[in-house]
């Protein structure tokens, strides 16, 4: 008798089934890893699902941070056309970040509660990797760099972000060098980006214009259509915490739904917003 198992059906023409010496799928993307990287501290059923959905949102958002970054390089020699592909792909990613809150939002507040306390301080609002794609955009509030001392490679990376200019200052750059202006430099790169009178005039005269200045037109609209994605995440994050756990303080010790509320006002690309209402 044979000791051979009996076959339950046949392998795909061609395809190859023996790894022990190649790399497989698994090798490539790491999956050992990235599998067992899920490290519930309770019994809780639903804590899975927590960590599930945070570790997927840092892996889109390092995504895009590795196409921020690259579209501002290329803006910087002057090639938007890429610079268009990447910032649409930035967009999209944001559309899957917003649809990860649809998934935690079918956890409710008694199944976060059996969970929470194991958190401990640890709260999103530590983010590094959020808090580079908020600098690399123009938000860059400087004190915050404190919550990152404790680990030197993610500190390191937010001070360097901070001294170059952020992905709106290089627009403006090129807004001026196409419409042939003097450069509108604003604040230090170091500094948020604030509204000015002067930016928006430009800019409408691109909107106004937009066969003339049609790659910068096309720029200025790449760049809300981002803000638009990323707006609508924050808005899905704020709904998605209240409904959750209402009003009460953050993990991290911020004012919770309070906090969030006000990160809803920020804008990134204010100019941009702002020309609507004078068209």
């Amino acid at each position: 008798m044979s000791d051979t198992p009996p076959s339950r059906g046949k392998a795909p023409d061609g395809a190859k089934m023996d790894f022990a010496t190649d790399m497989s799928y698994g090798d490539y993307l790491g999956l050992d890893a990235i599998l067992t990287a899920q490290h519930p501290l309770s019994d809780a059923h639903d804590e899975m699902l927590f960590i599930v959905q945070h570790q997927t949102s840092e892996l889109w958002m390092r995504l895009a941070i590795h196409e921020l970054q690259a579209a501002r390089r290329v803006m910087q020699r002057g090639e938007l056309r890429p610079a268009f592909k990447m910032l649409a792909r930035v967009a999209r990613i944001f559309e899957q970040l917003n649809g990860a809150w649809d998934v935690l939002r079918t956890m409710t507040p008694s199944e976060y509660t059996a969970f929470r306390p194991s958190l401990g301080n640890s709260s999103g609002f530590q983010s590094h990797q959020y808090r580079l794609v908020e600098y690399l955009l123009g938000n860059r509030n400087g004190a915050l760099m404190k919550l990152h001392e404790h680990k030197a490679e993610a500190f390191a990376a937010l001070k360097a972000e901070l001294e170059q200019p952020s992905l709106y200052q290089v627009a403006i750059a090129l807004l001026t060098d196409r419409l042939g202006v003097p450069d509108q430099a604003g604040p230090p790169a170091s500094a948020s980006w604030e509204a000015r009178p002067e930016v928006q005039d430009l800019w409408k005269q691109v909107y106004e214009h937009p066969v003339t200045y049609w790659e910068i037109y096309e720029l200025a609209e790449k760049l809300v259509d981002l803000e638009d994605y990323f707006r609508r995440w924050r808005f899905n994050h704020v709904t998605t915490v209240e409904r959750i756990i209402g009003f009460k303080r953050g993990t991290g010790g911020t004012s919770g739904v309070g906090y969030l509320r006000k990160m809803l006002e920020v804008e990134l690309f204010p100019e941009l917003w702002h020309v609507r209402g004078a068209l």
